[in-house]
């Protein structure tokens, strides 16, 4: 036989695009339009529906960038289609290429009742199906008119980002408006001819099934009647039944297709847009579960159902309904689906305990799962909050983004730092946006890395990003790869049936332990210092505020601000949604991030300082509160008493016209360019800079990476650098022990200033920077004389270590990584911590001397000034605390963490104030002191092992105590836990190596 293989697929190709495709709607006729553009921001649904509107044509020019137009359409349904099947095809000018990019719109009733959403791969709103001759039609459409940020040349820096910066011009051409015929046969015959095509074009081209497949199609294509596609078409589609018949073989792998649309809280465009991106997709969804009967939605975030609640209640009486049904599925257990790399302890167990709880009390539903498919990597400590949560699986999809190394399973356990272990999925399909493709059900089979001891995998199918979610195309033809030959089986099922199956064919899969490092976006850790030092700040504040209150609560009376925390809570964890926390929106998004920051941190301060002083009382007494948990200057942890102050600085001047820092434990050199050429232990004996090197070293690297701007910093970022080593200044401090430092670059400057508190082994560096570079990276450097294969860096509920050296290329991708508040160096007997107070990006690397000695280097990630998709990113002036800390344990390293993070705040009162609890060891770190979230007035409190070791420790109440239990993260009893016991408010508690606990402590 003569192969004419490419012949017909080619030939299908064209007859599809140009003669079937346009058959499906073979009659139309146009609809009347008219418009009102609403000024400013969007209004009420009533108020957009009531509003004045004037005429308009297709292919009149609409839409300034973010605004609002309510289109009304108006028509007659011609006599002659009686019977037939009618919509309204609604096209605002909309690409296809961009669905959720774009212009969108939500279709209403005139009595406000929500039809569905329009978006660039969904343009159509039935009518009638029969219709009736002469029905009218009326309806209104809200269209937004977001620009398009990020087009066909991405990261070109643009100004449409912000409202502020967008301009008035029109962004979109109105193109098409018609009542139109739907000829649902053809539109069948698409759907067959599109599965057939691209399942073909899989396949080997030696198979027979191939073939079978090519002859069907052109059989198929031989009965169409160019002219009369709609005469013929049944006849085309009876070619086409056998092939389509054909049944899987029994080893096919199986999909789980759970129709999706992975909506980004905020990324370009802003939070307010996202209320009705997620208000269009939950509508479309909702009809598409009314007509679709095998199909099922799942979505995530509860911040995106609690604003559909509370913004849009005539679509939220849908999805209520739809999940009663079981079909419209809540998902993730999470507040938004945040970045999980930056969030601290106690933020990472709050998104799960406020996405949960909202679920539970809104459906009466827990998730199983969670839920984060585009988040950027997932720190180590995050198995055991899942755990804590109540949770047992994990979903993902980043990490196929990873450009260096592939990950070598798709189902595996995950372990974390203290070793809980969860079952994990990364669907093969390589996709959250599955649109049911050949191309992307072939790869899927293709990919999976564990054939053999597993079978099944998932597939979230819908459009996501920007919403619209999964569309009647796509549940067509997963119809027809329910069980067809040559192709993996696909079945619509919720997230947690797919996990119960996955578990059970898969009981033992492999483990991963450790992070799982996305070698890509690395960048995310210091984009956007200012939302990464509100959202540091934010959460500071919070465990001041619940500590303080609750204190005050249980010693005064004091009224526990319950809804005031819960609200601020849930702003912070909105923000720490995974482009809005890694500084990857546009500029609207961070101006707003940063005045929400500067409003959470006075509302917080108003608690704090309410509650303090509460508990200090009228008297003259100077009180320290000390928030920290660890005794400091004195003051234990969670209590206030008069400081004790130990120990004096001094500052004496070099010959070489630099300075020396003194304070009987560290003595600090500094050159005369305000370099620090010495940091001497002085009881260890020992040097902490390298030979011939000097820290407090800025440097400056040229930071233009191939693509995504903001997210990404390339290696080759090295190759080219600037050591700032020329001061304009560098005279005492104000106070005369210290030193100030100043020095200009291009088109910024720096400040810094170098001090040595009384009584404390550690040089702080306060460093602000009015920073106006683009596309620079600045770096604080310090070079450290110390020899080690690995280092320590804090996550959630502990610390994990990378190694220093780049012998895989594992090591090497890993040249840019995120720590919380400390990375801690240590020889066997010696270590150095670096620590700070609002930055995560950082990287470490080693060299060894002409001495023979090994000079590891700690840089932390200042700034960064990408153009894309904030033009002015970082723009402006920044100040930055570090601490140098020679001579540390890991103990040290977390306790001056929290020392940087945590300032002293002085009141005078009637005396001392006693803590509310106290632990008898430093390495059991209390994360949270509150009162339960259900108004019980129980005292709940949170701790862990903080140094990876064994720990053998008493929490002591400082108010009688009924009975103590040991819950979850939301705060109810472990039914597998026996209480521990209490012997006059002492409790003992023994922990594994960063084992989390949560006590609920009654009161009496």
């Amino acid at each position: 036989m003569h192969d004419d293989r490419t012949l017909v697929e080619a030939r299908l190709r064209r007859v599809l695009d140009e003669r079937i495709r346009p058959a499906v709607y073979p009659e139309s006729v146009p609809l009347e339009v008219a418009v009102w553009h609403a000024p400013g921001e969007p209004v009420p649904v009533a108020e957009g529906l009531a509003a004045d509107v004037e005429p308009v044509t297709v292919g009149s020019r609409w839409g300034a960038p973010w605004g609002t137009s309510w289109f009304r359409v108006t028509g007659t349904v011609p006599e002659a289609w009686a019977g037939r099947t009618v919509e309204a095809v609604l096209d605002l000018g909309f690409d296809e290429n961009m669905p959720g990019f774009q212009c969108e719109g939500l279709v209403y009733r005139p009595d406000g009742t929500p039809v569905k959403g329009l978006n660039p791969r969904n343009q159509w709103v039935r009518i009638g199906a029969p219709v009736q001759g002469g029905e009218e039609v009326r309806l209104h459409v809200e269209a937004a008119s977001n620009p398009v940020v990020m087009d066909y040349r991405p990261f070109t820096p643009t100004p449409l980002g912000d409202l502020e910066t967008a301009g008035s011009d029109p962004q979109y051409t109105l193109t098409r408006m018609d009542l139109a015929v739907l000829d649902e046969t053809v539109w069948h015959l698409v759907t067959d001819l599109e599965v057939l095509g691209e399942l073909m074009a899989e396949l080997p081209v030696d198979a027979p099934r191939r073939w079978e497949i090519l002859r069907a199609v052109e059989r198929a294509l031989d009965a169409v009647d160019l002219q009369d596609v709609g005469g013929t078409a049944e006849h085309a589609r009876s070619c086409l039944t056998d092939v389509l018949a054909a049944p899987a073989v029994p080893s096919a792998h199986r999909i789980s297709a759970v129709g999706h649309a992975h909506i980004d809280s905020a990324w370009l465009w802003p939070l307010r847009e996202t209320v009705r991106k997620v208000a269009r997709t939950a509508a479309n969804m909702t009809a598409l579960l009314d007509d679709e009967p095998d199909f099922v939605f799942a979505m995530s975030q509860a911040q995106q159902w609690a604003w559909v609640k509370e913004h849009r209640p005539e679509v939220w009486a849908g999805v209520k309904k739809a999940v009663a049904e079981g079909r419209f599925v809540p998902a993730g257990g999470m507040w938004v689906e945040s970045d999980t790399n930056m969030p601290g302890s106690e933020a990472m167990a709050r998104q799960f305990v406020h996405g949960k709880r909202f679920f539970l009390d809104e459906f009466g539903v827990e998730n199983d799962e969670a839920w984060l498919p585009d988040t950027f990597g997932f720190a180590a400590g995050l198995p055991q909050i899942i755990k804590a949560a109540g949770s047992r699986y994990l979903l993902t999809q980043k990490i196929s983004w990873s450009r260096t190394n592939r990950f070598p399973h798709h189902t595996f356990r995950w372990e974390g730092i203290d070793g809980t272990r969860i079952f994990t999925h990364f669907p093969p399909v390589d996709t959250y946006n599955c649109s049911m493709r050949g191309a992307e059900i072939a790869h899927a089979v293709r990919n999976f890395k564990d054939k053999g001891a597993a079978r099944h995998s998932l597939a979230p199918t819908g459009w996501g990003d920007g919403g619209g979610g999964t569309t009647r195309e796509m549940v067509a033809k997963a119809a027809r790869l329910r069980d067809l030959e040559g192709s993996a089986t696909v079945t619509w099922e919720t997230p947690s049936a797919f996990f119960a199956k996955a578990e059970a064919e898969n009981p033992e899969p492999p483990v991963w332990v450790g992070e799982l490092y996305l070698e890509l976006h690395r960048a995310t850790l210091t984009s956007q210092a200012g939302t990464k030092q509100g959202n540091r700040r934010s959460e500071h504040l919070l465990r001041e505020a619940e500590l303080w209150a609750a204190t005050a609560a249980v010693r005064t009376g004091f009224p526990y601000p319950y809804a005031d925390l819960d609200r601020i809570w849930k702003t912070v964890l909105l923000h720490q949604f995974h482009d809005i926390l890694p500084g990857s929106s546009i500029a609207w998004v961070h101006r707003e991030a940063r005045a929400t920051y500067a409003r959470v941190a006075d509302e917080l301060g108003g608690i704090i300082d309410a509650a303090q002083r509460a508990l200090a009382g009228e008297g003259s007494v100077p009180l320290l509160f000390n928030a920290a948990p660890h005794t400091r200057s004195g003051v234990p942890a969670g209590g206030a008493r008069p400081a004790e102050m130990s120990g004096r600085t001094t500052r004496a001047e070099r010959p070489d016209g630099g300075h020396v820092l003194d304070n009987g434990l560290l003595r600090v050199g500094v050159d005369a360019r305000g370099l620090v050429d010495s940091a001497l232990d002085l009881a260890a004996g020992r040097e902490t800079i390298a030979p011939g090197r000097t820290g407090n070293l800025l440097q400056l690297h040229q930071d233009l990476p191939n693509m995504w701007d903001a997210w990404d910093v390339d290696e080759f970022y090295r190759n080219t650098v600037t050591d700032l080593t020329d001061a304009d200044e560098v005279t005492p401090g104000d106070d005369g022990v210290t030193v100030r430092i100043v020095r200009t670059f291009g088109a910024s400057r720096v400040t810094q200033v170098l001090s040595l508190p009384p009584g404390e082994k550690r040089l702080v560096v306060d460093t602000e920077v009015d920073w106006h570079e683009t596309e620079k990276f600045l770096k604080l450097a310090f070079p450290l004389d110390l020899h080690t294969d690995r280092y320590a860096s804090e996550t959630q509920f502990g610390h994990f270590f990378r190694p220093t050296h780049t012998n895989t290329s594992w090591e090497a991708a890993k040249f840019e990584a995120c720590n919380h508040r400390f990375v801690h160096l240590q020889e066997p007997d010696w270590g150095v911590a670096v620590v700070n107070d609002g930055t995560y990006g950082h990287d470490v690397t080693r060299a060894v001397r002409g001495d023979g000695g090994t000079t590891t280097t700690v840089r932390v990630s200042l700034l960064r000034a990408p153009r894309f998709p904030d033009p002015e990113t970082d723009q402006g002036v920044h100040r930055f605390r570090h601490a140098l800390v020679p001579g540390a344990s890991i103990g040290d390293a977390v306790r001056e963490g929290w020392r940087v993070n945590l300032p002293e705040r002085r009141l005078h009162g009637a005396g001392e104030v006693a803590p509310l609890v106290t632990v008898d060891r430093d390495s059991v770190v209390v994360t949270a002191v509150k009162l339960a979230d259900d108004g019980s007035g129980d005292v709940v409190v949170r701790f862990h092992e903080a140094h990876g070791a064994r720990a053998h420790a008493t929490l002591t109440a400082g108010f009688p105590v009924a009975g103590v239990e040991v819950t979850d993260l939301l705060e109810r009893p472990l039914a597998d836990t026996a209480p521990p016991t209490v012997d006059d408010g002492r409790i003992t508690v023994r922990l594994r190596p960063f084992e989390l606990t949560t006590l609920r402590l009654k009161r009496a």
